[in-house]
């Protein structure tokens, strides 16, 4: 067992293992196997005593009985005797007072890179000495449903009385992170926390600004933002006078990314960073960021002491802004909705977006709208009114500010119009952190019940109404209505107060 070695070191090691190669950018490029995405079907929590009643059984909160459970931990304990194996002692959450100790065991040197550099490094390991949690991934474990009662190969089991992790027969690392994110999310709500799956940065003033949203929405493209401070790309949690983030680093997509358009992530990503699935240009070194020949959710982990403009502290005031990133296939939102309580309450729960940049396996290249409660809904074990009463009761003590940002099309739908281009939605999310937002003239959205800016510095006026965008008035409304008609039946499973249900799109 080699415990807490140095990164540098580390790479070394999965170097001379043959475990990945070292790219002209100093990044240790590898791959994940069969495996390029989180595997939902594969996950699943210890139903016992403290799990029972209150999570949300679903297809993302799949049951397993702790009987199988040991049955996998015990063997996969025997199966690494006399295997070298990587462990760390290392933090999720970065407060002094909800933070999890955690002990990570990895069969590969890279993982233990990936999680030195993803999770947090504290300067003292555990001083409330609070119960420690162990996670163990080993790849090369190979599940037999029969006899383990998975669905396959391989599997993630989170076991809440044990606090234990177990992931067998997966290489893909983004299941580890998301493993410990659903930790935190089961254990903060008790604590009155949110939890949350969003990226957040700060003003120089010290205004925060929360940015929620799935895959490729842009939660990590613009929280790197060069004139604000990075507290986190991806997990937080929101407590009283807090915000902190969950993480020491960041996993960022990688796929098209540019110097230009992506430059702190661009440069970010060098010796001790390590870079999923990628392939190299021919006969170099170079990574090829627009070839997805492996797949297009080709990720990028870092330490955020790669990037020169991050929180030291890694955690922050209350958010001022609450911004709700949507990819709208459908041309239908604008580029910017400034909600009511009640308004951020219905698309809080509702998570509208589109399937883009998806980080599950098997998902395609043909786009398709989703709806995903709290923009996240695979990595929430409890009943989504938990999160969302918490949302609502943090809006209220801070007075945050909600908008929903929509980074998709407009123009007409996906294969018609055209996605908003970033500077377009920089310039948007400016607007809201200067508070130049609230300055602007304002109108209704007919059908989408939400209110737009008729001016905004930095976005042409006529981007501002979807309608004026589009060739047809007529066709824009149609479309309206097809989404409104998508937003009213996704909601009514929520048995929302009629408040709330009237701040929706209107069909």
């Amino acid at each position: 067992m080699n415990h807490n070695i140095p990164i540098d070191n580390l790479i070394e090691i999965a170097l001379n293992n043959k475990e990945g190669i070292t790219a002209s950018n100093g990044a240790l490029i590898v791959t994940t196997g069969k495996r390029t995405g989180r595997s939902p079907k594969d996950r699943f929590i210890v139903e016992d005593s403290i799990t029972r009643d209150v999570v949300d059984w679903s297809e993302n909160n799949q049951p397993i009985n702790s009987e199988k459970f040991e049955r996998l931990w015990n063997e996969s304990a025997d199966y690494l005797k006399g295997k070298e194996t990587y462990t760390a002692d290392l933090h999720v959450g970065a407060s002094a007072e909800h933070y999890q100790p955690v002990v990570v065991e990895n069969e590969l040197a890279w993982h233990n890179v990936f999680c030195q550099s993803l999770l947090i490094r504290p300067e003292s390991f555990n001083p409330k000495k609070k119960d420690l949690w162990n996670l163990r991934c080993v790849p090369s474990f190979v599940c037999d449903p029969k006899v383990h009662g998975t669905n396959s190969d391989g599997t993630v089991m989170i076991n809440f009385t044990e606090k234990k992790v177990l992931i067998l027969g997966i290489a893909y690392a983004g299941e580890m992170k998301k493993s410990m994110f659903g930790v935190l999310n089961f254990i903060l709500p008790e604590h009155d926390v949110l939890p949350m799956h969003c990226a957040a940065n700060a003003g120089e003033n010290g205004d925060v600004s929360l940015f929620f949203g799935l895959s490729g929405t842009g939660k990590t493209t613009l929280s790197a933002d060069p004139s604000r401070w990075l507290i986190g790309d991806d997990e937080h949690g929101w407590g009283e006078g807090i915000v902190f983030n969950f993480e020491g680093g960041c996993y960022a997509k990688t796929v098209n990314l540019s110097q230009k358009n992506e430059p702190i992530i661009w440069d970010a990503i060098k010796r001790g960073s390590v870079v999923e699935n990628v392939v190299l240009k021919p006969n170099t070194i170079d990574i090829d960021y627009a070839n997805q020949s492996i797949t297009e959710n080709t990720r990028a982990v870092y330490p955020l002491s790669h990037v020169d403009s991050h929180l030291k502290d890694n955690f922050a005031g209350e958010p001022n802004a609450i911004i709700f990133l949507t990819c709208d296939l459908t041309g239908v939102l604008p580029p910017v909705s400034i909600l009511s309580k009640e308004a951020a309450a219905y698309h809080f729960l509702s998570g509208y977006t589109a399937k883009v940049g998806s980080t599950e396996i098997g998902s395609t290249k043909d786009l398709d709208s989703t709806f995903s409660h709290c923009f996240g809904s695979p990595f929430f074990p409890r009943p989504p009114r938990v999160y969302a009463e918490l949302l609502m009761k943090r809006i209220e003590s801070f007075g945050s500010k909600v908008f929903i940002v929509n980074s998709g099309w407009t123009g007409g739908p996906y294969g018609v119009g055209n996605r908003f281009d970033i500077p377009v939605t920089r310039s948007v999310i400016k607007a809201i952190q200067d508070g130049s937002i609230h300055e602007s003239s304002t109108e209704m959205l007919d059908i989408m019940n939400v209110e737009i800016p008729v001016n905004l510095d930095g976005v042409d006026p006529k981007l501002l109404n979807p309608s004026a965008t589009w060739g047809s008035k007529s066709d824009y409304d149609n479309e309206a209505k097809q989404l409104a008609e998508k937003f009213r039946t996704n909601i009514e499973k929520f048995n929302l107060s009629s408040e709330v249900v009237a701040a929706g799109p209107k069909v």
